[in-house]
């Protein structure tokens, strides 16, 4: 097979040997640290869909290297198992991903061996880079994510508005009595301007509104570091963070963390799915424009539509995209 790849679990695990620059290292270049991951969800039993059976139409060999975001691994994995016909834990030893950001710039101004990114939004500054280099892809949405906000479980707030929630990270609201908990500071974590939750943080939520400017210690460089601060903060009840879904849902957790309400509804599945939790964005399939039509990885990108395609993104744990217009 194409892709040089680590699974899920070693991904997470052996990271702490890496570097959060290493972009190009043996571990993919992927900075997300060595923790526990929680394991992946098993299919909704209520969808008829997930229980379509694929038929696998391409070999392991010509399966096309992939790349993307972090919470995109389990999906990956689907893809390969159901594509290939590989048993899923040998699919998830055979996925790594670098990093949203990078993904994108790489597969857009780069010759890569990498054929078709499962990823996230790229942020505004690589966005502007591809569009100066007259770059074209070829992209469609295949799946929904969401912006979701964490605290301690001993915090009594469980829901914010989304105002409540830009005037906290303006730094108009600092104290967590004036928004009905206990009278302590706030501390509200960020992540690096380049990573794919923040740049959905500042597109859904921001807005292009005021934000503050986090010392480094609470800007971690990956999304488990930020799981892992707000888990092991001082005084952790004050602290409060975001990540994308279904990092926090399938793929890493630490025990004290819950998730809060938005503007009165809890981020799952099913409110994604029906677009009532209002922090939602989709994900995206991405190929090259001259991708032949009989090439693995165009093959790929249209079978994502397919019954099969809609099953094995539902079959991984995610909602795919549409399901709210599907539902209206």
């Amino acid at each position: 097979m194409k892709n040089t790849k680590i699974s899920r679990r070693s991904f997470l695990l052996g990271l702490a040997a890496c570097s959060a620059a290493g972009v190009l290292t043996a571990c993919s270049g992927s900075s997300e640290p060595a923790s526990s991951a929680s394991t992946a969800p098993e299919p909704p039993a209520s969808s008829a869909a997930s229980e379509v059976t694929a038929a696998p139409f391409l070999t392991v060999e010509d399966f096309p290297a992939l790349d993307g975001s972090t919470a995109c691994i389990p999906l990956m994995a689907q893809m390969l198992a159901d594509t290939t016909g590989m048993d899923l834990e040998e699919a998830q030893s055979n996925i790594s991903v670098s990093t949203t950001a990078y993904a994108w710039e790489s597969f857009g101004l780069y010759n890569t061996d990498t054929k078709m990114l499962v990823v996230y939004e790229a942020p505004d500054s690589v966005k502007e880079e591809l569009e100066a280099a007259n770059v074209q892809l070829e992209q469609k949405p295949i799946g929904v994510d969401a912006l979701v906000f964490i605290v301690n479980e001993d915090n009594p707030v469980t829901d914010l508005t989304q105002q409540q929630l830009r005037d906290i990270y303006a730094g108009k609201i600092t104290n967590w009595k004036d928004v009905g908990g206990q009278d302590l500071d706030i501390v509200a974590f960020q992540r690096r301007s380049d990573s794919g939750s923040q740049t959905l943080f500042q597109k859904l939520l921001i807005q292009g509104g005021e934000l503050m400017d986090p010392p480094t210690e609470l800007a971690p460089t990956a999304m488990g570091e930020l799981v892992d601060s707000l888990a092991a903060y001082n005084n952790s009840a004050n602290a409060i963070g975001f990540s994308v879904y279904y990092y926090i849902d399938q793929m890493y957790s630490q025990p004290g963390l819950r998730l809060l309400s938005v503007d009165g509804v809890m981020p799952s599945n099913d409110t994604l799915a029906d677009g009532s939790y209002p922090l939602c964005n989709d994900f995206y399939a991405v190929i090259r424009p001259d991708a032949a039509a009989d090439s693995p990885e165009r093959q790929l990108y249209d079978w994502l539509d397919t019954e099969a395609g809609q099953a094995c993104i539902k079959k991984a744990g995610y909602v795919p995209a549409g399901s709210a217009a599907a539902n209206g």
